[in-house]
């Protein structure tokens, strides 16, 4: 086994099919086949010295929900399960489970790497949040491990980085950087939203830290906001201290839920990553599509990295439409079973033009150094019938030629 080739921490050694399903066993309380709701803010303690150990437990499941909560138990351990991490945090959103990580970690006079392509709003915490408290940020090609080694500095303490990158698709060996990064013990996250633990398992790639929002795969549903970071005990037990400083918290009532939709991620997932990559391999075929972008085709340029790294491709696929910004703006109106919407990784296909939603908070240069053409669409492909998808995006395109 290679430094960057990590074991896979299997604590039931379930399938990640059965672990979804039974991999929280051990925490049930009751005799209940569904778990619980503990729908309550605080824990009674029977006696002062059990109340002073409640309260002065690192992540403790029974004092203050803040702290921790019976049900967000069973979600980490499903998680951790799922990442092959030895344990798992919640927190209120992805961007709260990414603002907490880098936040415990970095102090003024730290220096931090990121990709030059991320979710907006990691960019924003990058580019804008993350200086005025004195932490220096780099930015590299995520295609290029040369120039991210030309950033390291004695002061570095982490790089993050996001694969499948929003919205682009593009692909960060994550092999690659954890060498990198552990040669010069510098801590390394991804962002593992667009991919799911289903299809790609970054900590066994050598990543220290994989993060979630979870309000996408692994919700699965549309109807919650989470967020999820993976990792060894001794780091989660940091991050939770600003955790419960910062209260990114997530409700117990949000957390049940997320546990019901993970109990299906295995089913979802395996049947969206077909109709993906079915509707990519049709639409790179269809006439009125410039380009598609896609990990799982050959077309795609970093396609044999994402074999190696992915066991699937997952639901969003990125393509252009022939005609510009306004063509793009008939066909997104023109479609009648996909969903107008934004988010990803739920059951629902749902689609965006993603220069139209990104323009009130990026200008003209930003958009085009993320790489986002004016004609540029965004498609989370949900689990319907993948004929009628493919009809639906059919009459829509055809409504371009009226």
């Amino acid at each position: 086994m290679s430094s960057t080739q990590r074991p896979v921490i299997r604590h039931t050694g379930w399938r990640e099919q059965t672990a979804v399903l039974h991999g929280d066993s051990g925490l049930s309380t009751d005799a209940a086949v569904v778990a619980p709701i503990h729908y309550s803010a605080t824990f009674r303690a029977d006696t002062p010295e059990q109340f002073a150990q409640m309260a002065t437990t690192p992540r403790s499941a029974g004092f203050y929900t803040r702290y921790g909560n019976p049900v967000n138990k069973r979600v980490e351990a499903i998680l951790a399960e799922l990442e092959g991490t030895e344990t798992a945090l919640l927190t209120g959103s992805g961007m709260g489970a990414i603002s907490t990580t880098i936040l415990a970690l970095v102090s003024a006079g730290d220096h931090v790497i990121a990709q030059k392509r991320h979710y907006m709003s990691t960019s924003k915490l990058f580019a804008e949040v993350l200086p005025r408290y004195g932490v220096e940020v780099s930015f590299f090609d995520q295609t290029d491990l040369h120039e991210l080694e030309t950033l390291i500095r004695p002061n570095t303490r982490l790089v993050m980085l996001e694969t499948p990158v929003n919205p682009t698709l593009t692909i960060t060996d994550l092999r690659g950087v954890a060498a990198l990064a552990q040669a010069h013990g510098i801590l390394t996250l991804a962002d593992n939203t667009f991919a799911s633990p289903l299809n790609q398992t970054p900590h066994a790639l050598g990543i220290d830290i994989v993060l979630h929002s979870a309000t996408k795969y692994l919700g699965g549903h549309s109807d919650i906001m989470a967020g999820a970071i993976c990792c060894s005990t001794v780091l989660a037990e940091k991050i939770w201290a600003m955790h419960v400083t910062l209260g990114a918290v997530l409700s117990p009532m949000d957390a049940w839920l997320l546990l019901r939709g993970l109990r299906t991620l295995s089913l979802r997932v395996e049947r969206i990553n077909s109709n993906a990559l079915a509707l990519a391999t049709w639409l790179e075929q269809h006439p009125d599509i410039e380009a598609v972008f896609y990990p799982g085709l050959p077309s795609h340029p970093q396609h044999a990295l994402a074999c190696q790294q992915m066991s699937g491709f997952g639901a969003v696929i990125a393509y252009s439409i022939r005609g510009g910004y306004a063509a793009t703006s008939r066909f997104i109106s023109a479609l009648q079973l996909a969903t107008h919407a934004v988010s990803l990784g739920g059951v629902e296909t749902l689609v965006v033009h993603t220069a139209a939603m990104w323009s009130g908070s990026m200008d003209e240069a930003q958009m085009q150094a993320a790489g986002i053409e004016p004609n540029f669409v965004r498609m989370s492909v949900g689990v319907e019938h993948l004929e009628d998808l493919k009809a639906d995006l059919a009459q829509a395109l055809k409504a371009l030629k009226t």
